[in-house]
């Protein structure tokens, strides 16, 4: 397209064009750029965009987007704007044929839930006869086609790129999750929402938000301002949760009707009865549109919340009961969700990406109504993240556990040792000291009695004594990393895949 084309879809300052070049490819990233390409000075945290205007020109880009007109090496076509991120967003969108425009497209975002419930709508929009693409955390997705998710949601050019690619192989529609990384940097801005879905919020991501309320108000822009209805999509829906704390707020935000849910409140969508046991959830859900009887093979309340998100999502979408309902029982697992590792134990080992101290806390709660005996859990924090959290998530895991394993997650460029200790501040306190023993590792050789917790800072060897101390009839849980393949440390991506641990180690040891 030519650079004059792509410009009509944003608001700019200036112009500077001497000639208007055909633009065959996008770039933020002066090492990618080349001829023909348009490249976008995005100033970040670490650096500056604009810095490497010199690099880019060298590479023969066609044009630049840039917030400072000044900074234009001689020669080069520029267009000048107040955004240079919300102008990559709404160009990315046009440069690939506005593929959500067209096409139903679900968002959500919160905290917690939201790879499960980007799950569920999937199955419940395949049951209605228009299967979607799934863009999440785990991949990018449709069909035979898959690519492995760098970020949840990524740069606006590699979205709608991705977008792009998984509508030309017969997606139908799209489901996808919307981190707040990406509403504060308007990497969806040139997505057109039929749905916006809030699950929760809780402490997650402060060392990129700095406080609850600026994290709480990179997720209301979801609601507010990317929801509004327009000549695009002229009718659109947000689905809230109303058991969290914050969806009133939200509620009041939105730019478009709203669809409530909550399995505490009085909602649009919520259960009139539910169990939940070992085998799954069942139960009789109230909707807009009239009962649905629903079964699950997912397991837990949090788990309940989630399917009550998707059909809230569904009945948005305008979809038969039916073809919720059936999309609900359809579903059985997502990669590191409560995902079981099978063994010749007796042994009930599940491994989950909860990573933050909702999420632990729901995970445990969920288990603790289902577990027959001890509760066995191995967990850690991230490196360069949230340090606030540490002691937090360290105090859930031994209040929910028989015996909680403290052990290292992705260090990162963090010491692991620093890491424990600040994990170890929630544990070891007054109101814990009575009812709780600090165990060593060699004092575990003969297993344990007390509950209590021990500190085992390689993860393999802690999921290796766990697997040793569990016995017949406990509940293992493996938790903070899920389905990820990898474990960071330092700058380096090492292979780990907690299931696969699990697997060997329990092969290794004879029933």
């Amino acid at each position: 397209m030519k650079l004059s084309q792509l410009a009509s879809c944003i608001d700019y300052s200036g112009i500077n064009m001497e000639s208007d070049p055909q633009i065959v490819s996008l770039c933020h990233d002066s090492r990618l750029a080349g001829p023909g390409a348009l490249f976008f000075a995005l100033r970040g945290a670490v650096t500056d965009g604009h810095k490497y205007l010199a690099a880019a020109a060298e590479r023969g880009v066609a044009g630049v987007v840039v917030e400072d007109g000044a900074a234009v090496p001689s020669g080069i076509p520029a267009v000048v704007v107040a955004d240079a991120r919300l102008a990559m967003a709404r160009i990315a969108a046009l440069f690939c044929g506005d593929p959500t425009a067209a096409l139903p497209l679900v968002g959500i975002t919160g905290t917690n839930g939201k790879t499960t419930t980007t799950y569920l709508v999937e199955a419940i929009m395949a049951a209605a006869g228009m299967p979607p693409a799934v863009l999440g955390t785990i991949s990018y997705r449709f069909g035979d086609t898959v690519f492995d998710s760098s970020h949840t949601t990524p740069e606006s050019t590699e979205l709608q790129g991705a977008l792009r690619t998984l509508a030309d192989r017969g997606a139908m529609g799209f489901v996808m999750e919307v981190s707040s990384h990406s509403l504060e940097q308007k990497r969806v801005d040139g997505c057109h929402f039929d749905v916006g879905i809030f699950t929760n919020l809780t402490r997650d991501h402060l060392d990129y938000h700095g406080s609850m309320e600026q994290y709480l108000q990179a997720k209301s822009r979801f609601f507010s301002e990317l929801l509004r209805p327009d000549g695009v999509k002229g009718r659109r829906r947000a689905v809230i949760n109303l058991d969290d704390p914050s969806a009133a707020g939200i509620v009041s935000l939105a730019a478009c009707p709203v669809i409530t849910y909550a399995i505490g409140q009085q909602a649009d969508v919520r259960p009139l009865r539910f169990s939940s046991t070992m085998s799954g959830i069942s139960g009789v859900i109230s909707t807009p549109m009239g009962e649905l009887s629903i079964t699950s093979r997912l397991l837990g309340r949090f788990n309940l919340a989630n399917i009550l998100a998707a059909v809230a999502a569904g009945v948005a979408l305008e979809l038969p009961l039916e073809a919720i309902g059936s999309g609900i029982a359809s579903h059985t697992t997502v990669p590191g969700r409560l995902e079981r590792v099978e063994n010749s134990r007796g042994v009930t080992c599940l491994v989950d990406y909860a990573h933050t101290g909702d999420a632990l806390a729901n995970v445990l709660s969920t288990i603790a109504e289902i577990a027959t005996a001890r509760i066995i859990t191995v967990f850690g924090c991230g490196g360069d993240r949230d340090k606030g959290k540490r002691p937090i998530m360290g105090r859930i895991a031994v209040e929910g556990s028989d015996l909680a394993i403290v052990t290292s997650d992705n260090p990162r460029t963090e010491d692991p040792a620093a890491i424990l200790a600040q994990i170890r501040e929630g544990i070891v306190v007054p109101e814990l000291a009575g009812n709780l023993y600090e165990y060593s590792p060699e004092e575990l050789d003969a297993g344990f009695e007390r509950k209590g917790f021990v500190t085992v800072a390689d993860r393999r060897q802690a999921i290796r004594l766990a697997v040793r101390l569990a016995k017949p009839g406990d509940l293992l849980l493996l938790a903070g990393k899920g389905h990820e393949d990898y474990q960071i440390i330092g700058t380096t991506k090492h292979h780990f895949d907690d299931r696969e641990e699990a697997s060997r180690a329990f092969a290794e040891i004879s029933p």
